[in-house]
This record gives structure tokens, C-alpha cells and sequence, in this order.
């Protein structure tokens, strides 16, 4: 099998999507399940190593599993099909990866069990890797608050350029692309701003991050709903599979877009806004009791 036809988009969403259901394709289904059965392997390892620290090991193992499994219904379940040909079906596929499956997965800090799960030899080589000064230092430039902010921006812009986002549905290779970009792009920026520490000096650049995004990303999804043409005819073909017309395929993807993604993006930022405000009282209470 050649390239091309490898990641053609008969294997991407299943030969006659979307009546195809489930899309059960090798290069999709085959990295999720190997994600979860290395996952499971490593956090079994911890688990018998972990001793007072298995409440927490057993909460990171809920979370990864709720991130996986936001990651099978957007690339698995009928959703994965129907976005071929209902505009909104995709927006929906889009902000499950970005939006849900990515903060579960960060927040499950799975670096841990994935690195158990390698023989002793691959660990070592692994950190040995991980610690050369070109990787550090690209690392060190990537995961800053306003790079990843920036990365995710772009792909979330860039691939909503009429073009590029028909092309995507045209080409296995680029339809590929496109959900890897949006889901890589989004691990970064959930894993540079979830605070791991509880650091009071990260809450405020992570507020300030996500209230940024929550709004250029529903600035996009309010240009979706109000735009009295349609971007993508070719995405919106099947809107009648859910009782629309195109336009209101259009709509109800921006409203997607708009409010749920959006409420999600806000509500992190509200979230440690608070833990911010908390923080902060409990710190000056401290220092207030504190003799001299």
C-alpha cells in the first residue's frame, strides 16, 4: 500500500462516510490503543511502587482514561464520520480534541507511566534524549505561556482558512495534519498553563492566556455564525443528515464554537482566577500571624 493510499480519506472517515459508523482504520485506531495498553503497563508498575500515593496515581489514572476516551469519541465514534459532511459534526470532532480529551490528558500527568512502561535501558536513553541541550532548548522556547498560546492560535486560524480546511477533507495526508496539529498544538498550551505546583507567580499569565484564547476563538465561531455565506459547501453537503440546511450547518458549528469551547477556555481561567484570589488570602494570612 503506497502512502497516499495509506492515509487516503476512505481510511481517514471510513469508505462510505458517513453511513460507515464507527471508523475502525488502522492509522487511527492502532495508536490509541497502543497509547492506552502502554499507558495502562506503566501506571500498573507505579501502582505496585507507589504505596501512600495510590489515591493520587488511581485520580491521574481516571483522568487519562476520560482523555482517552474523549479521543475515541472524536476519532472512532460515528462523530469521525459524519464530519466529512456535516459541518458542525466536525467543529464538534475539533473542540473534543482541543477543548476536552487535551486538559484531561495534561491533568493526568501520564509522562510518569509512560515512561515506566519502557524497559530500563529505553528510560535511560529516553531522559538521556530528553536532556540534549538542542531539545532542552527547544523546549525551553515552545513551552512558554506565550508560545504555546501563539502555536495554538495559528492552528486553530490557519486551518479555518476556506482552503486549507476543504483541502483537509480532500487529502488524507493533510486531514491527518490538521488533527494532529490541533491536538499537539493543544497539549502544549494546557500543559504551559494547568498549574502542576501550585505556583501563585503561574496563575496570573495562565488567566490571562486562556481568557485570550476563549476570546479570539469565539471571535471565529461568532464570524461562523453570523456570515451570511457559506465557507465550506463541501463540508455542509450532508447537513440534511441532521436536519439543516448548509447555512444552519454553518451556524450551529460556530455556536459550537462560540459558547461550549468558549465556556471551557473561560471557565479554566475563572477556575484559577479563584485559586489565584485563594491563594493569595491565605499566603497574607499567613504572613499576617507570622511573630514580628
Amino acid at each position: 500500500m503506497s502512502f497516499d493510499a495509506f492515509f487516503s480519506t476512505s481510511i481517514c472517515y471510513g469508505a462510505g462516510a458517513p453511513d460507515a459508523g464507527w471508523t475502525l482504520a488502522l492509522p487511527i485506531t492502532l495508536p490509541l490503543a497502543a497509547i492506552a495498553l502502554i499507558y495502562a503497563l506503566g501506571a500498573a508498575r507505579l501502582w505496585r511502587r507507589s504505596g501512600r500515593g495510590r489515591p493520587e496515581r488511581l485520580r491521574q489514572a481516571l483522568l487519562f482514561a476520560a482523555g482517552w476516551s474523549g479521543l475515541t469519541v472524536a476519532l472512532v465514534s460515528p462523530i469521525h464520520a459524519l464530519g466529512e459532511r456535516v459541518f458542525s459534526a466536525h467543529m464538534i470532532e475539533h473542540e473534543l480534541l482541543m477543548a476536552v480529551a487535551a486538559p484531561l490528558l495534561v491533568a493526568s500527568c501520564p509522562g510518569a507511566a509512560l515512561m515506566w512502561a519502557l524497559p530500563a535501558t529505553l528510560r535511560r536513553g529516553t531522559g538521556s534524549l530528553t536532556h540534549g541541550r538542542t531539545v532542552q532548548a527547544v523546549w525551553a522556547l515552545a513551552a512558554r505561556p506565550l508560545s504555546a498560546t501563539v502555536l495554538h492560535g495559528i492552528a486553530i486560524w490557519v486551518w479555518h482558512i476556506p482552503a486549507l480546511f476543504e483541502a483537509a477533507l480532500q487529502q488524507g495526508v493533510l486531514h491527518y495534519a490538521q488533527h494532529a496539529s490541533f491536538l499537539g498544538t493543544a497539549l502544549l498550551f494546557w500543559w504551559v498553563l494547568l498549574p502542576r505546583s501550585w505556583q501563585q507567580k503561574t496563575y496570573g499569565i495562565s488567566v490571562m492566556h486562556l481568557f485570550f484564547t476563549s476570546l479570539h476563538t469565539g471571535l471565529l465561531g461568532v464570524l461562523l455564525l453570523v456570515s451570511p455565506k457559506l465557507w465550506y459547501p463541501e463540508n455542509g453537503s450532508g447537513a440534511a443528515l441532521w436536519s439543516l440546511s448548509p447555512i444552519e450547518d454553518q451556524q450551529l458549528a460556530g455556536l459550537v464554537m462560540w459558547v461550549p469551547a468558549g465556556l471551557i477556555y473561560g471557565g479554566a481561567a475563572l477556575l484559577l482566577a479563584g485559586l489565584w484570589v485563594s491563594n493569595s488570602g491565605t499566603r497574607e494570612a499567613t504572613h499576617a500571624l507570622r511573630p514580628g
